[in-house]
């Protein structure tokens, strides 16, 4: 008889096991079911988002193309924009060049006429070195010569310069 009780025993717990593996087995089977489903959603998903990336990418293209054609397009105005900062800088360092010397020369020379003024302050005339005995023709000269000093000084100018330019 105690055989029998165990057998009952055996054959009571083996049901109670497959009983219980069933359980386990179906809910791993509806878990499996829900990531089955969960992998399609994600695939859909997948497929979707890559033709709308695919898209993207074709349109940053056609923009990068679009700008890239926009830059070479513009690259020449900057470079001309550039060159003619150069040559400003140029003028105006040779500018700057001329006139210091220019200064520097009037300040190294003798004060030859003086400016005098009424009692309004305007200017009356311009006392000079040159002896009063003088026609007015020599003054007229003398003036035109005094007039005429700066052109020779930018003639001077821009020969140093065309001389530092090659």
């Amino acid at each position: 008889m105690i055989w029998q009780i165990s057998i009952a025993l055996i054959a009571v717990a083996f049901v109670v096991l497959v009983i219980f593996l069933i359980k386990t087995l179906r809910a791993a089977e509806k878990s499996l079911h829900t990531t089955a489903q969960t992998l399609q959603d994600v695939q859909k998903t997948i497929d979707e988002l890559s033709v709308e990336v695919k898209q993207v990418v074709r349109q940053a293209n056609e923009i990068t193309s679009d700008l890239q054609h926009k830059m070479d397009q513009v690259d020449p105005v900057l470079e001309s924009v550039k060159n003619v900062g150069d040559v400003l800088n140029e003028v105006t360092l040779a500018a700057k060049q001329v006139s210091s010397s220019l200064i520097g020369r009037i300040k190294n020379s003798p004060r030859s006429s003086k400016v005098t003024t009424n009692a309004s302050g305007a200017p009356v005339g311009i006392s000079s070195p040159v002896p009063k005995s003088h026609n007015a023709s020599n003054e007229s000269a003398s003036d035109a010569h005094k007039q005429g000093g700066w052109v020779k000084w930018v003639d001077i100018a821009a020969t140093v310069w065309q001389k530092y330019r090659t």
